[in-house]
């Protein structure tokens, strides 16, 4: 592996795992001192999640592109910014980072390393919620690539800041974060049963977005 990718794969594995010890770290904080009050809890997940995103797609970005999501990645891929190779190796980086961060959370918390979540996440709602969050995603990403790639920090964080709410499954929109959610019993869990429908959604999502921002913003795709 040459030097850039490794940087790469370290970014992309670093970034993603932060992502993921932040998501999983802020649940556990937010539901301990909410006070059994659900909407407390969420915001107490949600904000976390937003600021930290700013701060990943800021410092990594300049390595990476800091995608920190397979199926960004993927888009990337579609649209001519990555190469197949590259794909893989951003995708392995991404989950293995993720789990790192599931794993971390935990430890910080004092809770078992190696859980798995039981909190069901399943539905027709729910995938269809995914797959918007990732539609979204996918649009705000290129949107700002074609019109203000300064943005695109900011308008990443504050679009799951929002998608947490107008989402009914809290807009995971992120296979690697599905899958490091699974490994964590806490409030941001999501069971196994309910990873393939989501990753599923989300992947279908983010493809849907890619080519509807590739007919809006023709010229940022030749790039």
């Amino acid at each position: 592996m040459g030097t850039d990718r490794a940087r790469s794969s370290a970014a992309e594995a670093l970034g993603t795992g932060f992502l993921v010890a932040t998501v999983i770290g802020s649940g556990i904080m937010a539901e301990r001192l909410a006070g059994g009050n659900g909407a407390i809890a969420l915001l107490g997940n949600t904000l976390p999640t937003g600021a930290i995103l700013i701060v990943l797609i800021i410092i990594f970005g300049p390595v990476s592109g800091a995608h920190l999501n397979p199926a960004v990645s993927l888009v990337m891929v579609m649209r001519g910014k990555l190469d197949a190779p590259s794909l893989v190796v951003y995708v392995v980086s991404q989950i293995l980072g993720g789990i790192a961060g599931c794993w971390a959370a935990h430890l910080m918390f004092d809770l078992n390393m190696f859980q798995m979540s039981s909190t069901v996440r399943w539905g027709l709602g729910q995938w269809i919620a995914e797959s918007i969050a990732a539609f979204g995603l996918v649009l705000t990403i290129f949107g700002c690539l074609a019109n203000n790639r300064p943005a695109v920090p900011f308008a990443v964080g504050l679009y799951i800041t929002a998608a947490y709410w107008f989402t009914a499954s809290t807009s995971f929109a992120n296979p690697a974060v599905t899958i490091a959610r699974a490994l964590s019993d806490t409030f941001a869990g999501i069971s196994l049963a309910g990873v393939f429908p989501f990753i599923a959604a989300q992947i279908t999502g983010a493809i849907a977005g890619a080519l509807l921002s590739g007919w809006i913003w023709p010229k940022e795709g030749h790039d």
